[in-house]
């Protein structure tokens, strides 16, 4: 039995803890210690005048018959001389506090040890004396009683408003402890709030710091933590009236509380705001607005003292808030790393292209004596074979193994599962240097297939073989790749340049860096004069649509590119197509003269589709394809012919031999498409006992039997397995660019000025079209109100920007797609790293045609819309957009790296930005959306782009007043705000950094497709 009441005690205990009204702290099973101005066993009952030393003794206000509640208003409470407030427990002199205290009985000297007052004068330290402090600082335990003002709170409950607060630093320092204050552990606040004389709630808040001086001199800032508040049932705030019960939200303040008060400066008292999330949301950012404060604290003066001393006038306790969570401030450390990364990046570029210089002129003949040793470089290569796959093995699948047996067998050139086709066989031949060949063949003999591969171009297709570089001077095979210049059939070359500019370009970054920038303009200026250029020198390559050099003197041109990096092997794909027989001629005796240099040889090897008489008879040898085999590889001239004409396929008298070869080639006999392939040495054609012998026969005398060129007769074709690929021995490259890093950056950004300069047209249309759309944005949301329907015009303006910049940053994604060509060629030429390439593409896109346009259309919608007029929040206004534009530029970017069809890619940006527009938060609630496609919204910048823009609108203190059905509405923003479209208010900071997440993101995966994936594939 006595268990049981231990028992029944232990759960009374904590009951009775739970029903002390005010968070008193609990004395006994049967009462509560109350906070001063309280009574009764659970502290319901309010003081009846008095003085604040009274303690229970202090009489109450008790509830009128039929009543739950006192009503200090009604019960005639009056306060006694010298205290103010509500309840009366705000002292307002110094004889208040002292007739009090001494009338209390308690008259012993509260001990304390006495700190260093060094500095004070004599009449001060130790000084006993009470005095009443009515500034907003505490000291020990201050009370604080305000008026509350709000409009849209005096349109719910007109009467009056008013809340008292104690305030506990320091309770030990008190006068009258248990009493005059309360023994909590640390800084702590009890509040309540008082509507026509009762009371409505009680809240607390512990962890507090008092921060003084925030708001100018005397002004004082309260921040605690752990805040709860009751609601009193029944009364006015809290149910008495049901459409207007706020059980549900005071109940659920939580969290942060801050209590900030300006200095008194008058007998009406001082303002301060009672500031909180949800109370922010209600009535604005600052909260629910106090008036007519007055400040009232008894103590010591020797307390204050040590105060004035201990703190040197500035604070008593240093807040510790930022203001920044802990996220935001990890992700503001990896924004300032990337920063630091990027400067350490900068500075290790300079030094390593200040590196890269010293020693220019001792070591540019060098580099150049490296790439081209004299006497020249011969080439060989050997079994050549190349197949392009023809069908997946899905559709085979499909179709059937033996559908597929079938076509295989309907063409002679595919593999016998009809899985690919042969391009070349076994293709071989020898060029020693000064030798000029041409490679001849109907279309589709395999003619461009080996000039690509000989120039180490890469293939879809599989292919075998071997490709080997000897040296002129002793024919020992080198050890290092030399440099091999490939020109393609198309002519791609930067429109908007002159023919100097593009060939110093190319010099800029294909010759070594240690190579004097004067001596790479005179490299210029003689290759100018090789080719023949020097009267159109500062002629604009031109386009299409703007006419520039002639079509011969553009191919010239690209073949100045090549020979400006003085390349030991010069391949060209069909140099003389779509040229007309003089402008051909003219390209071939460029080559002539460039292959035969007594001084500085260089193999020229080129497809040739049909030559003319005089330029077929320029070439040294010749090679001749058919169905990629080669029927003929010897000596040029009347050699071919010759030879053919040993086979029963005689030459016409005066006929051209390249058309007779040509001839040949398509329809060729089949005792001469299943003979081996004929090769002939640089004496092929001689005369012995009167008979000439075949230049395949002679090239077999001439040959060891394990030379590499010694052929079997019967060799059958050898179908290479997948990723065999061209055997180049154990060569080696250089592995770096001819050029450093930020030379490449350099020479890139210099072109790209150029390009602007020079074509204003792309520029002055964005910045018109922003222009325009501002005005037009500016005038259509012109001077928007504070009503509830404007603050939804406003967030429509918002959204109206980012929609605008969604769609505007699609001419990055066709830009880039334009100039795609350009770059596959240039990098295959080992012009620039990609990385330089895009770091300029989106340097000079973004400035100019991103931020420049960005800022015009934002300057001129913001200011003519009212939005919030601080410059701050214009700028971060501001930064957001660039933020967002930078974000819109990089995903263009990466669209068109991995889609070379421009149009697929200007279809899917589309519809990411309407997949955007869907899950911003405009035109759908964010928590209404469901949850199978809520995850889509973390993946849309325009949500985090609206939401920041929303955020730094509403949180410039915007309040919202309207009038809703009669009823005057004074409300936050940010309530409305976070009501219509589910914002938070304390996003902006967290938005920023996903904005820089999306901008390192889509900046990696931009890299990425470049690097991988923008690459030359033939």
């Amino acid at each position: 039995m006595l268990l049981f009441h231990l028992l029944l005690l232990l759960l009374l205990v904590p009951a009775l803890s739970q029903s002390c009204e005010q968070y008193a702290l609990p004395q006994t099973s049967t009462t509560c210690l109350c906070p001063p101005g309280f009574s009764g066993p659970t502290c319901s009952f309010p003081s009846c005048g008095g003085n604040l030393f009274q303690g229970s003794t202090r009489a109450s206000a008790q509830p009128a018959q039929g009543q739950q509640y006192s009503n200090l208003t009604s019960s005639g409470c009056t306060c006694q001389s010298g205290w103010g407030g509500e309840g009366c427990n705000v002292c307002l002199s110094a004889g208040a506090c002292q007739s009090g205290f001494w009338a209390s009985n308690f008259n012993t000297t509260v001990g304390q040890s006495t700190p260093d007052l060094s500095g004070v004068s004599p009449d001060q330290t130790g000084n006993q004396t009470i005095t009443c402090s009515a500034d907003s600082r505490v000291y020990t335990s201050a009370e604080m009683s305000c008026d509350v003002n709000n409009p849209t709170l005096q349109s719910l409950f007109p009467l009056q408003s008013s809340l008292t607060i104690l305030r506990v630093l320091n309770p030990s320092l008190s006068l009258y402890p248990n009493v005059s204050s309360l023994p909590v552990p640390n800084a702590t606040i009890f509040a309540q709030l008082w509507y026509a004389g009762v009371e409505q709630f009680f809240c607390t808040a512990s962890s507090c710091s008092q921060t003084l001086d925030t708001n100018g001199p005397g002004s004082t800032d309260w921040m605690c933590n752990d805040l709860e508040c009751h609601c009193r049932a029944g009364t006015d705030f809290c149910g008495a009236t049901a459409a207007m019960n706020l059980t549900g939200t005071i109940d659920q303040l939580g969290g942060t509380l801050e209590i900030a008060c300006d200095a008194v400066t008058s007998s009406t008292g001082a303002g301060c705001t009672f500031k909180q999330t949800t109370l922010d949301q209600l009535f604005g950012a600052n909260g629910l607005s106090l008036q007519n404060c007055i400040f009232g604290e008894c103590v010591r003066q020797g307390v204050i003292d040590n105060a004035l001393v201990n703190s040197n006038g500035t604070s008593t306790t240093t807040a510790s808030s930022s203001g920044l969570s802990g996220g935001v401030i990890a992700g503001l450390a990896v924004v300032g790393g990337i920063v630091l990364a990027a400067i350490l990046l900068l500075l290790w570029g300079l030094w390593d292209q200040r590196q890269a210089r010293k020693g220019a002129a001792a070591g540019a003949e060098a580099a150049l004596a490296t790439e081209k040793p004299p006497g020249g470089i011969g080439l060989q290569f050997t079994d050549l074979t190349y197949i392009v796959p023809l069908r997946s093995r899905l559709s085979m699948f499909l179709r059937g193994r033996r559908a597929a047996r079938e076509d295989a067998t309907s063409e002679d050139n595919e593999l016998p599962d009809g899985s690919g086709k042969w391009i070349l066989r076994n293709v071989s031949g020898r060029v020693e240097p000064g030798q000029m060949v041409a490679i001849l063949g109907p279309s589709g003999a395999g003619k461009t297939t080996v000039v690509e591969l000989l120039a180490g171009k890469r293939k879809t297709g599989r292919s075998s073989g071997s490709i080997t570089f000897f040296s002129g001077a002793d024919g020992h095979p080198l050890e290092r790749i030399p440099r091999v210049g490939f020109v393609d059939q198309a002519d791609i070359l930067p429109s908007q340049l002159t023919v100097r500019e593009t060939l110093l370009f190319a010099a800029r970054l294909r010759l070594p860096e240690t190579m004097p920038d004067a001596s790479k303009q005179a490299r210029v200026f003689e290759v100018l004069d090789q080719l023949g250029l020097s009267h159109v020198a500062e002629t604009r390559i031109g386009s299409g649509e703007r006419r520039g050099v002639s079509g011969g003197e553009m191919r010239r041109v690209s073949i100045g590119c090549e020979l400006v990096a003085r390349p030991a092997v010069l391949i060209l794909d069909e140099p003389t197509s779509g040229l007309d027989s003089v402008s051909a001629q003219k390209v071939a005796s460029v080559l002539h003269d460039l292959c035969h240099d007594p001084h500085n040889p260089t193999i020229v090897i080129a497809s040739i589709h049909q030559p003319s008489s005089k330029l077929y008879r320029t070439f040294d040898k010749v090679m001749l394809l058919s169905e990629g085999k080669s029927l003929y590889y010897g000596e040029g001239g009347n050699a071919a012919a010759e030879y053919f004409a040993g086979k029963g396929l005689p030459c016409a008298q005066g006929y051209n031999v390249a058309d007779h070869l040509l001839d040949i080639a398509s329809a060729p006999p089949p005792s001469l498409m299943d003979a081996p392939p004929a090769q002939a040495p640089a004496n092929a054609s001689t005369e012995s006992n009167g008979l000439r012998h075949t230049p395949s026969e002679e090239g077999e005398k001439s040959l060891p039997a394990d030379h590499p060129l010694a052929f079997a007769h019967n060799r059958a074709d050898e179908i290479p397995p997948p990723g065999a690929g061209i055997d180049r021995g154990n060569l080696r490259t250089s592995g770096r660019y001819a050029a450093t890093f930020l030379t490449q950056l350099e020479v890139l950004s210099g072109r790209e000025w150029k390009n602007l300069c020079r074509d204003w047209s792309l520029f002055f249309a964005h910045l018109a079209v922003s222009i325009v759309l501002g005005v037009f944005t500016g005038g259509l949301y012109f001077k928007t109100g504070i009503t509830i329907a404007g603050f939804q015009s406003r967030i429509g303006c918002l959204f109206f920007l980012g929609s605008l910049l969604s769609f505007t940053a699609l001419s990055a994604l066709h830009n880039l797609s334009v100039i795609r060509p350009l770059f596959l060629r240039e990098r295959a030429g080992g012009y620039y790293s990609p990385t330089a390439w895009l770091l300029s593409r989106v340097i000079w896109d973004v400035i100019p045609l991103r931020i420049i346009p960005t800022i015009a259309v934002s300057t001129i919608t913001y200011w003519m819309t009212g939005l919030s007029p601080t410059p701050a929040n214009f700028f971060k206004f501001l930064l957001i957009l660039i933020l967002y534009a930078l974000v819109l530029t990089l995903f263009n970017f990466f669209y068109a790296a991995i889609f070379s069809n421009g149009g697929i890619a200007i279809l899917l940006s589309a519809l990411f930005n309407l997949a955007q527009m869907t899950f911003a938060g405009f035109f759908v609630h964010l928590d209404s959306i469901p949850p199978v496609l809520r995850w889509l919204q973390w993946l849309c910048p325009l949500k985090y782009t609206l939401e920041a823009l929303s955020v730094n609108e509403v949180n410039s203190g915007l309040m919202i007043q309207d009038t809703l059905s009669g009823v005057p509405v004074d409300v936050s923003a940010q309530l409305i705000m976070n009501l219509l479209f589910g914002f938070g208010d304390s996003n902006y900071y967290r938005d920023v950094l996903v904005l820089f997440a999306f901008i390192i993101g889509f900046g990696i995966a931009t890299i990425t497709a470049v690097w991988f994936g923008l690459r030359e594939t033939r």
